[in-house]
C-alpha cells in the first residue's frame, strides 16, 4: 500500500507533533512490510530512512508563514496525494484537508482550543479551529492519544466511537532508571541541584498550573527542608497566559528552596528524573502528558492531577488529586518525601505501568488502522 504522510512537523523535535511523527515514521519503517511511505513536506529534509520525501512549495512561502501552512495542509498535501497515487493519507496532527482526495486518517492529540477558553486565540485562530474540526469529521478514522481525548472528540466533534481509535504514545527508549552515581552526580553539578529534590518539568502556560504547585510547595517548606527543581525554558516575559514562576517564588519567600534549571536537553532528562524523589505535575488538562510517563519509566513516582488523560498515563504509579487543592498537593509531596514504603511501592508499580507503552506498539497499532482503512 502506498501511504502519504503529512510531514510538516518532521524534524521539529521540540514540539509534541514533531516528536510524534519522528518516532512514528522511524518505527513504521522498522516494521518493514509491503507498505511504501511518501512523506510530503513543505521544505527539503535529509531523510535517514527508506521513506520517499516529496517537498512542495506554496504561493505564500515568502508572504505569510500561516497562509503557507494553511495552503500546504488544505491544497498541496491532497493534490500531491492524488498525483502520486496515494492509497491512504495520514495527517499526524489536527489539520486534515477539508476536501480529501484519498481515504484519510488524522491524529487529533487533543482539543485544547475547543476546551479551554484562554487557548482559543484570535478570530483567525478560531476560524482555523472550525476548519480543521469540520475536516476531522470527514476523515475515515481519527486517532487520538488517550481515552480522555476520545471522549472529548466524540462530544465536541460529534464523531461516532467506531471512527475514533485510541493509540497511546510512549516515552523514548532513553528513559530508564539511571543508577550510575557518577552520571547522577554530574547532572546535579551541571544544574546546581540539591542531593534530594522534587521535580517539575514541562511548560509554563496557564494550564500547566505551576503557580498552584508553588503555593503548595510554600506550605510544605514551612515544616520541611525540601527543595523543588523547576526545569524548562522560562517565559521571557510573564503574562496571564504564561505566568513567570520567578516573581511568584519571591513573593512566597521560597527562593532559597527552588532551583531553576532552564531548558534541559533530552540526553540529560533521564538522570534529572532518576535523581528526583517525585515528579509533580498538577496540569489542568493533557491530551497525553509525556513528562509523567518519562518519569515513571525512570523509576520516579508522580504526583499529578486527576484531569484529562493523566489518570490513564500515571496509572497506579503515582498519587492523583484535584489540581486546585493546594493543601492536598502539599500533603502528597510530604508523603513521597518521607514515606519510603509508599515511595518504593509506587516506583515498582510505575515501572511496570510504563513498560506497557512503546513506540513499536504505537506503530503496530497505527499500521493496523492503515490496513483496515486502506484495504
Amino acid at each position: 500500500m502506498r501511504i502519504g504522510i503529512n510531514a510538516f512537523y518532521l524534524g521539529a523535535v521540540t514540539t509534541g507533533s514533531g516528536q510524534y511523527i519522528n518516532h512514528l515514521i522511524s518505527q513504521l519503517t522498522r516494521l518493514g512490510g509491503e507498505s511504501e511511505y511518501v512523506l510530503v513536506k513543505n521544505t527539503e529534509y535529509r531523510m535517514q530512512n527508506t521513506c520517499i520525501l516529496h517537498p512542495v512549495s506554496t504561493p505564500f512561502d515568502s508572504i505569510s508563514e500561516n497562509l503557507a501552512k494553511l495552503w500546504f495542509e488544505q491544497v498541496s498535501f491532497p493534490c500531491v496525494c492524488r498525483r502520486q497515487g496515494i492509497e491512504l493519507a495520514h495527517v499526524p496532527y489536527f489539520a486534515s484537508p477539508l476536501f480529501p482526495t484519498t481515504p484519510t486518517v488524522v491524529t487529533v492529540h487533543d482539543l485544547i482550543p475547543m476546551l479551554l477558553p484562554t487557548y482559543r486565540g484570535s478570530i483567525l485562530v478560531r476560524l482555523y479551529t472550525r476548519l480543521v474540526a469540520a475536516a476531522a469529521r470527514k476523515a475515515d478514522m481519527v486517532l487520538t492519544d488517550s481515552e480522555a481525548s476520545k471522549q472529548d472528540i466524540m462530544r465536541l466533534l460529534g464523531i461516532p466511537a467506531e471512527r475514533v481509535r485510541v493509540i497511546y504514545l510512549a516515552a523514548d527508549d532513553i528513559y530508564q532508571p539511571i543508577l550510575d552515581d557518577h552520571r547522577l552526580s554530574a547532572t546535579c553539578q551541571k544544574y546546581g541541584l540539591p542531593e534530594s529534590y522534587l521535580l517539575y518539568l514541562g511548560g509554563f502556560d496557564q494550564r500547566k498550573n505551576v503557580p498552584t504547585l508553588l503555593k503548595a510547595f510554600a506550605q510544605l517548606v514551612k515544616d520541611s527542608k525540601a527543595f523543588l527543581v523547576i526545569a524548562g525554558r522560562l517565559p521571557e516575559k510573564g503574562s496571564d497566559f504564561f505566568p513567570d514562576p520567578r516573581p511568584i517564588v519571591q513573593e512566597l519567600g521560597i527562593g532559597k528552596r527552588v532551583v531553576f534549571t532552564g531548558w534541559v536537553p533530552e540526553e540529560d532528562k533521564p538522570a534529572l528524573y532518576s535523581g528526583a524523589r517525585a515528579l509533580v505535575f498538577p496540569s489542568l488538562y493533557e491530551g497525553f502528558g509525556l513528562p509523567p510517563l518519562e518519569a515513571l519509566a525512570c523509576g520516579t513516582p508522580v504526583i499529578a492531577s486527576n484531569r484529562g488523560s493523566l489518570p490513564e498515563i500515571v496509572g497506579d504509579g503515582g498519587l492523583l488529586l484535584e489540581p486546585d487543592d493546594v493543601e492536598r498537593l502539599a500533603e502528597a509531596m510530604e508523603k513521597l518525601l518521607n514515606d519510603d514504603t509508599l515511595w518504593g511501592d509506587l516506583r515498582q508499580k510505575g515501572l511496570a505501568h510504563a513498560s506497557r507503552f512503546s513506540w513499536e506498539k504505537t506503530a503496530q497499532e497505527t499500521l493496523a488502522v492503515y490496513r483496515e482503512i486502506g484495504e
